[in-house]
């Protein structure tokens, strides 16, 4: 949960870094657009590279697709090496690189917004860049902006963000590609992806990459959103782990337990799936802290930059280095959204914000917070694990209904000064198997995804 004093990164950017994108390479020759993924709402595109075919498709400069009942992108010949200091260390390494750009995607809904997000396996000794460039409606082209430096791990290099990144019509805000004047009309139209892979020199090492996508959205300004209609009720059985627990304990990820929400509701859902650190993974965490798992998870999705765990593709990149789980970051249209996965057996995060007084239950308010739907009750209301509870017999919570969907799905809002500030939207991550049942597989389809 967003701390009280700690404004919404969609409302300021945070300190700047003075580091260029390392290995960067310009921007490949154009190719042809690709198809979308367009959400029933009419207000998300998503498009998501994960196929063999997907990976041969795109612009590779050392890369190799892979085949397999995952197929994924490696890094075969480097294509040259390049020095990278790390901002957060100040240590300086040399490092071989490849890289893979896709096709241009040209999306059927123009984007305000843009979220990366992808799957990946990084060895000791390699990690990955992932970067974005476009055209606006107008015609002109974006720089190629940093949309995240990633590992698994945090020894080679501290996984972060890049601020100061703008062109005086869109920035980057954390983990999100931002039009910064949308009542002028002006949109992304399309957009290309580019994975640079890393590795220790002179080694065979190498990230393999299973899937890479984006989530386009245009969603209008608003307070308040149409009423949906209950139409199920079931609940999934979700671990569950409370945040406030770990409140103190590793401060130097997000100042402790009391703001790691993002971290607790994704190792819920990981752990929903039967899949959890090993004891050895485990072993760093103090002996005495219950729930060590949630440690763990908060240490592996801290971005070292925004100087938090909330960076929304860094945790579903964390969700995906466990056993065949995928993870990506999306947006819903409705409660109905969530009821189609809910009803195929997928639980979602859900990020929204809100005044004490806006959610009955709640007992607390907050510019920001992550929590865990796992269903709704017979009159369809919202069952929800809150790791935002006392403790892990408080996390399971039910919610009114409308009151719910309003403060998840609004763009806009009043804050407790009376100021107006946004709202996420419908911004939700979805952990999910890397073969899905049937059911699951046309209930993601049903929400855009595939």
């Amino acid at each position: 949960m967003t701390r009280a004093s700690e404004p919404s990164r969609r409302t300021v950017l945070a300190a700047a870094v003075a580091a260029a994108a390392a290995g960067s390479v310009g921007p490949a020759a154009a190719a042809t657009p690709t198809r979308s993924v367009k959400a029933p709402n009419g207000l998300v595109d998503n498009r998501a590279w994960t196929s063999y075919t997907d990976w041969r498709g795109g612009t590779a400069k050392g890369t190799r697709a892979v085949a397999g009942a995952r197929p994924g992108l490696v890094l075969a010949t480097p294509a040259g090496t390049t020095d990278y200091t790390d901002p957060h260390t100040k240590k300086t390494a040399t490092w071989e690189y490849a890289t893979w750009t896709a096709p241009v995607h040209r999306l059927t809904v123009p984007a305000t917004e843009v979220i990366a997000s992808w799957n990946a396996h990084t060895p000791a000794g390699t990690w990955i860049q992932v970067e974005l460039t476009g055209t606006y409606s107008d015609g002109t082209a974006t720089p190629w902006y940093v949309m995240g430096r990633w590992a698994a791990g945090d020894q080679d290099i501290k996984r972060t963000s890049v601020d100061d990144q703008s062109d005086g019509k869109s920035s980057i805000w954390t983990d999100t590609f931002s039009i910064d004047a949308p009542a002028s009309g002006l949109r992304l139209a399309s957009y290309r992806l580019r994975l640079t892979l890393y590795r220790t020199p002179g080694t065979r090492l190498t990230p393999t990459v299973w899937r890479l996508g984006a989530m386009g959205s245009d969603v209008p300004d608003r307070f308040t959103v149409p009423a949906s209609t209950p139409g199920l009720a079931q609940e999934l059985q979700v671990p569950r782990y409370s945040q406030e627990i770990h409140a103190g304990q590793y401060p130097e990820y997000d100042g402790g337990g009391e703001a790691w929400c993002s971290p607790t509701s994704s190792q819920m859902i990981i752990e929903f799936w039967s899949r959890r650190p090993t004891a050895e993974q485990l072993a760093w965490v103090d002996p005495a802290y219950a729930d060590p798992q949630v440690c763990h998870a908060a240490r592996y999705t801290f971005d070292y930059q925004y100087d938090g765990c909330g960076n929304w593709p860094f945790n579903a990149a964390y969700a995906a280095t466990y056993r065949d789980l995928q993870g990506v970051v999306t947006r819903l249209g409705s409660l109905t959204d969530l009821e189609t996965l809910i009803a195929a057996g997928i639980p979602a995060i859900t990020s929204q914000s809100f005044l004490k007084s806006e959610l009955t239950g709640a007992g607390y308010g907050t510019a920001g917070h992550l929590m865990t739907v796992i269903g709704f009750t017979a009159d369809g209301d919202v069952i929800a694990n809150d790791p935002a509870s006392p403790d892990d017999s408080a996390v399971r919570r039910v919610y009114k209904r409308r009151e719910w969907e309003n403060v998840w799905l609004r763009t806009k809002r009043y804050n407790a000064s009376g100021k107006v500030v946004s709202g996420t939207g419908g911004v939700c991550y979805l952990y999910f198997p890397a073969q899905p049942s049937s059911q699951q597989r046309k209930a993601l389809a049903a929400v855009g995804i595939r």
